[in-house]
């Protein structure tokens, strides 16, 4: 079995029983986009992460950069201060919307609707390509990673978490449901893909990214997570409970971030239309 064989075999062992997702009141793949612009309000004021760094180090200034599945921008925006313009591309129009709002003063933007790599042909090459947080939503992950180097003039790079995100969550699988969730794939798995679809080596670099928040989950956060376990609205004071107990104010969660070049440094960056 191939790398991407087997990445997509363990994808589609994350599938939600039909008996279980019947059951569900609430689409438990729905999420809310004010999370995201958060999110990408911390980066905006954070230090620059591993894979901020990663895409700095090829971007020359005044350069262009695109960012894949964006959401609000957390992987783009803290670019801002040396990229020219950002060409963002995410199914989501609101989250489109609100990487909008955060840009405004920042950098120029340009927004695109749609899937990768169905989109690909909408957006010249960038100097640098970004996506952040999305490959495990991507089956088809071989033609997404090619698709990406099509459209990179000089580096692509790929963060992810270490674990598939939903691991977090499978003791909470255990507890409502009696259902044991999977463990793979993982960031070193893609990276597999990643190579095999390449034909050479990537770089990939282990990290732990600080995460912080009250022991106590505000209700947003609570809904989120009762939904993703297809539960009944009235069970949120349960959720909210056993998260209290698990969670730590402290905790690090483990990300990763491959990155690979395209060309040789110091081309010139291609003109980008608004």
């Amino acid at each position: 079995m191939t790398a991407q064989e087997e990445w997509a075999r363990a994808l589609a062992a994350w599938a939600i029983p039909p008996e279980i997702l019947a059951q569900a009141r609430e689409s438990p793949w729905d999420l809310p986009p004010q999370a995201f612009a958060a999110r990408a309000e911390r980066a905006l004021n954070s230090a620059p992460s591993p894979t901020h760094q990663r895409a700095l180090e090829a971007l020359p200034r005044g350069g262009t950069v695109l960012d894949v599945g964006a959401g609000a921008g957390a992987a783009s925006l803290p670019l801002a201060g040396r990229a020219a313009l950002i060409v963002a591309v995410d199914q989501n129009p609101e989250m489109l919307e609100r990487m909008a709002e955060l840009a405004r003063g920042r950098v120029r933007l340009r927004t695109v609707r749609g899937a990768w790599p169905e989109a690909a042909p909408e957006v010249p090459p960038a100097d640098v390509a970004v996506c952040a947080n999305v490959a495990y939503n991507v089956p088809a992950l071989d033609k997404f990673v090619l698709a990406l180097s099509g459209r990179s003039r000089r580096r692509v790079v790929l963060e992810l978490t270490w674990r598939h995100p939903q691991t977090s969550l499978n003791w909470l699988w255990e507890r409502f449901w009696g259902f044991s969730r999977p463990e793979t794939p993982t960031a070193a798995d893609a990276a597999e893909v990643v190579e095999e679809a390449l034909g050479r080596p990537v770089q990939i670099m282990r990290w732990r990214r600080a995460e912080v928040g009250p022991v106590t989950p505000d209700p947003e956060g609570v809904s989120w997570v009762r939904r993703r376990l297809c539960l009944d609205p009235s069970r949120d004071p349960e959720v909210a409970a056993m998260l209290g107990e698990q969670a730590d104010p402290g905790a690090d969660r483990e990300m990763a971030t491959l990155w690979w070049e395209q060309t040789v440094p110091g081309a010139d960056s291609p003109d980008f239309e608004t």
